[in-house]
C-alpha cells in the first residue's frame, strides 16, 4: 500500500475562497510542486477536520471535485489517492527545479527592496498574465508589465494564493488555478 502524503492545509476564512476550494487549490499545488505523487494517500477527512477545525462534508466536497478532475480517486475503506499529476515534464520535480530557486531569490530581492507581500503578488500576477496572454495569437502586445494597472496591480494577493502554506518537506503550498 502507499505512502500516506504528509500534507497540511491551510484555511484562509477570510479569503473569500470557499474552503473546499481551497482544499483543491492546495491539492493542486501540491500536484503541480511535485510533492504529491500517484500512490500518494491523501489525508482522510476525520484527519483534515482535526486540524483545521472546518466540517466533514466540506472536505468531502473538495475530494469529489478532485475525483471528478481525475486526480484523485477514492478506494472504499482505504482512503483518496492521488491517481495523476498536474503541470509541466513529467517525472520533472518543480519543488526541486532551478526556477524555483531563481524565483525565490527574486522574492527575496523583493523583500529586501521594500515591497509588501501583496505587492510582489501583484507584480508577479501582472507579469505572468502578460507574459501567458502574449503566448496567444491576436494578443494585446504591450511590455511585460501590460493588465497591471487595469485592476490587476493594488488588489493585493490573488484569491487563489491566500490561505497558502509554506513549503516544507511535509507541509503543501496553497493552488492558484491560472
Amino acid at each position: 500500500m502507499a505512502e500516506s502524503a504528509a500534507v497540511e492545509f491551510r484555511i484562509d476564512r477570510r479569503s473569500g475562497v470557499a474552503t473546499y476550494l481551497q482544499i483543491v487549490q492546495q491539492t493542486k499545488q501540491a500536484l503541480r510542486l511535485g510533492v504529491l505523487e500517484p500512490g500518494d494517500r491523501l489525508p482522510t477527512a476525520r484527519e483534515v477536520v482535526e486540524a483545521t477545525a472546518i466540517n466533514p462534508n466540506t472536505v468531502l466536497k473538495a475530494y469529489r471535485e478532485l475525483e471528478r478532475e481525475g486526480l484523485v480517486e477514492a478506494r472504499r475503506g482505504l482512503g483518496t489517492f492521488v491517481r495523476r499529476t498536474l503541470g509541466g515534464a513529467a517525472g520533472a520535480s518543480a519543488a526541486d527545479s532551478p526556477l524555483r530557486t531563481e524565483l525565490a531569490d527574486w522574492a527575496r530581492r523583493a523583500r529586501s527592496a521594500g515591497l509588501e507581500k501583496d505587492d510582489v503578488g501583484a507584480l508577479f500576477t501582472a507579469v505572468l498574465e502578460s507574459t501567458y496572454e502574449g503566448t496567444h495569437e491576436g494578443a494585446h502586445g504591450g511590455g511585460p508589465y501590460e493588465g497591471a494597472h487595469g485592476g490587476t496591480h493594488g488588489e493585493g494577493t490573488s484569491e487563489g494564493t491566500r490561505g497558502t502554506t509554506t513549503p516544507t518537506s511535509t507541509t503543501h503550498q496553497g493552488d492558484q488555478d491560472r
